[in-house]
């Protein structure tokens, strides 16, 4: 009969008889595991009762959740890391003197991994003589995604255990790996059906404590030097180097500092390797890109939170959906529902259309499988969900309709209109419009209050973002059912409130603005395309036309320019525009700003177009040098300033969702925590500063009134925690 020897807020300790005990994770009020202060305190109390119990002759350690631990709790990481190296490496003592213990003890110890067993989760279990993972375990050190390293001995015992290649390509890249894969690689022992796993645990360390398996021998391997002579080493760690920092890129050290201090520290015992680690990770920890990306983090968990808040409030799941218009983006839809388990009509006028958005979706899934991560089974099964139709009776029985036809007002409206004759009593009826105002859209609607906006990026099944807009007289309901479906989708959602361009492509075209303007006083389109990349854009705004198209931004440029005309109206030809009436409309004409050939796998490949300087010259002027700091400032400075007027209007109710939106769906540099988080680091007087001589270029370059006020008062948004007065709740 068990018997509970010990039970905290975290986890419990249980006799399981014939002097096994049972340590169980269950952090009381919480959806999964985590290493908290609380949980690392009762860790050490739990360790300190075997301890003293030589009567104990095994100890199994489980998880009540799904997930066995997903790492250390990253929302207490910003108040450790500011308070400098010393506490930094005084608190993974804690936790590292915890899993020396656990690897010390007197009895044998095997670990039984159900789901995520992630950072200090994973650490937790190299401590361990035995590795017993379920089929759906995943496991992983993502460390290096949040700017830092292992900190808990994930640098000293994984290489020891499973050798330098699997440690190297497991932490420089914190990608997170399935059970199968990490029993080839040596990190688990054995893999068993999910409701085998605590059963194979059990029968594994009753083997341990037979004799019949030398757990002690594995604990010298993970306690002594890696087993490498010196020049195999060198030659092992200085290419693993190489390649990492051409991966991984100037802006993320953390991946090439963890190989580094595994090199330092092979030829260390394991009190010396966990010193040299502790001291890896205080290092990291102090960086301006580890302070970044935890920000984000923290800011995604809170946008998760709102999403997942908002669509506990819809009164039903959405089990049917209809998409209007078949091309890409509708073929993209139709593929990312199908994907997750929920049937599609997708209606067009003219099987033409029907047939691209069908092989749009075929394409997508013929990739998975070639990649191996579908089988042509499931590739069926997935497209089988897809009903292509030409008749609005197919959409009856949808839950939620998303209009998809060209971005043309007058067709969407006419679309809009059809369709709602068709919907049942409580389907939302969404517009995947990327510029048109919902509000506008919905007068043309019988039921406005069940129309909202869903503004998804293309290509839809890469870009995480989901806009959905709130017109004026959408219903609470509405929003709720759509975040709902967003989420079932597994996208990332952002509620925004009714503007044209809505947040992002409102902050964008200005960022396209600064672009034109550059070029129009004489900058060379290829060297704004260079200082941006640097800076940490995943393309210059010269290939990202190409890539969006050139006639789709023309087009929502108009849009944009009619809604802001003081700040987005100009008076020139711009570079767009002229490339537009040339037809050289970017990688789908083969041309654009540069020009395009195929290359590996098909994929557009970048070449010079010098032809496009003769195109420009006669309006432009004459090209002249611009510092890569002025160009910087000249890009950056409008998306800046509009994205504070989001805020101030209630387009976007906090910074932390602002942030989070750029970088999903634009691709804001990650590592730069958000463009309110690069507002912050610089410092809102300084911004003002570095705004101010370029006044002349027009009110894009301005800061608001309340942006002066915050800089006069040195605030900052995200630690005033500011939100918009009419911001969506």
């Amino acid at each position: 009969m068990s018997k509970v020897l010990f039970q905290g807020e975290a986890l419990s300790l249980q006799s399981l008889g014939n002097g096994l005990v049972e340590l169980c994770f269950n952090l009381q009020g919480a959806s999964v595991n985590k290493f908290s202060l609380q949980t690392v305190s009762e860790l050490g109390q739990v360790l300190s009762l075997i301890e003293s119990d030589k009567a104990i002759a095994g100890l199994l350690i489980i998880s009540a959740k799904k997930a066995f631990i997903v790492g250390a709790d990253i929302t207490e990481f910003s108040a450790v890391f500011s308070a400098g190296p010393d506490h930094i490496i005084a608190h993974l003592a804690k936790n590292n003197n915890n899993f020396n213990r656990i690897e010390d003890l007197h009895c044998p110890t095997v670990v039984a991994i159900a789901g995520f067993a992630l950072g200090g989760g994973m650490e937790l279990c190299l401590a361990c003589d035995y590795r017993i993972g379920s089929d759906d375990a995943v496991l992983g050190q993502p460390e290096v995604k949040l700017g830092i390293i292992p900190g808990w001995g994930g640098t000293v015992r994984l290489p020891r255990l499973c050798g330098l290649d699997t440690a190297v390509d497991w932490i420089a890249s914190g990608r997170e790996q399935k059970s199968d894969v990490a029993l080839k690689c040596g990190v688990l022992d054995a893999v068993v059906a999910s409701d085998q796993l605590r059963c194979a645990a059990l029968h594994t360390l009753h083997e341990c404590v037979a004799g019949r398996f030398d757990y002690t021998a594995r604990r010298k391997q993970k306690t002594t030097p890696l087993q490498l002579c010196d020049i195999e080493a060198m030659l092992a760690f200085e290419s693993s180097k190489a390649f990492v920092a051409m991966q991984a890129g100037r802006h993320y050290p953390a991946p090439v500092a963890a190989i580094k201090i595994m090199q330092k520290a092979a030829s260390m015992s394991r009190p010396q390797a966990l010193a040299v680690e502790a001291e890896g990770f205080a290092k990291m920890a102090q960086t301006e890109v580890a302070q970044s990306l935890v920000a984000l983090f923290v800011r995604d968990q809170y946008m998760a939170k709102k999403a997942k808040k908002l669509a506990a409030q819809a009164d039903c799941l959405v089990t049917r959906v209809g998409i209007l218009g078949a091309g890409i983006m509708g073929g993209g839809v139709a593929y990312q529902t199908a994907l997750k388990n929920v049937p599609v009509v997708m209606k067009d006028v003219a099987q033409l259309g029907l047939n691209l958005g069908l092989s749009e979706a075929a394409k997508i899934l013929s990739n998975r499988v070639k990649r191996g991560r579908m089988t042509p089974d499931t590739m069926a099964q997935v497209l089988n969900r897809i009903e292509p139709t030409l008749d609005y009776a197919g959409i009856s029985g949808a839950d939620l309709v998303v209009e998809a036809v060209v971005e043309k007002f007058d067709v969407k409206a006419s679309v809009l209109a059809e369709a709602e004759q068709y919907l049942c009593e409580g389907a939302v009826l969404a517009s995947n419009t990327s510029t048109i105002s919902i509000t506008t859209l919905a007068k043309s609607l019988q039921r406005p209050e069940q129309f909202c906006g869903m503004h998804f990026f293309n290509p839809v099944h890469r870009m995480p973002l989901v806009e959905v807009i709130r017109g004026d007289k959408t219903a609470d309901e509405t929003i709720a059912k759509t975040v709902a479906f967003a989420t079932q989708l597994g996208k990332k959602v952002v509620v925004v409130n009714d503007c044209a361009g809505f947040l992002i492509n409102r902050v964008l075209f200005p960022y396209f603005a600064g672009f034109t303007m550059l070029v129009r006083d004489g900058a060379d389109y290829r060297q704004i395309d260079k200082v941006m990349q640097r800076w940490g854009w995943p393309m210059g705004p010269a290939y990202l036309l190409d890539v969006v198209g050139v006639d789709t931004v023309e087009h929502a440029e108009k849009v944009i320019a009619a809604a802001y005309p003081e700040r987005m109206g100009r008076e020139f030809t711009s570079c767009i525009d002229l490339l537009y009436q040339k037809k050289r409309l970017g990688q789908k004409t083969g041309a654009g700003f540069y020009n395009y050939i195929s290359g590996i796998k098909g994929k557009p490949e970048q070449v010079p177009a010098d032809e496009v300087f003769e195109i420009l010259r006669p309006h432009v002027a004459p090209t002249r040098e611009f510092s890569d700091e002025e160009i910087l400032t000249r890009m950056m400075v409008p998306m800046a300033t509009e994205l504070v007027r989001c805020l101030e209007e209630g387009v976007v109710a906090t910074p932390a969702e602002a942030d989070m939106a750029l970088v999903y769906g634009l691709g804001f540099p990650a590592f730069r925590g958000g463009l309110f988080h690069w507002l912050d680091g610089m410092g809102l007087p300084a911004f003002c500063r570095l705004a101010d001589p370029f006044a002349e270029l027009g009110p894009l370059y301005k800061p608001t009134d309340t942006l002066r006020n915050m800089a006069a008062a040195d605030n900052r948004y995200h630690d005033s925690n500011v939100s918009s007065k009419g911001g969506v709740s």
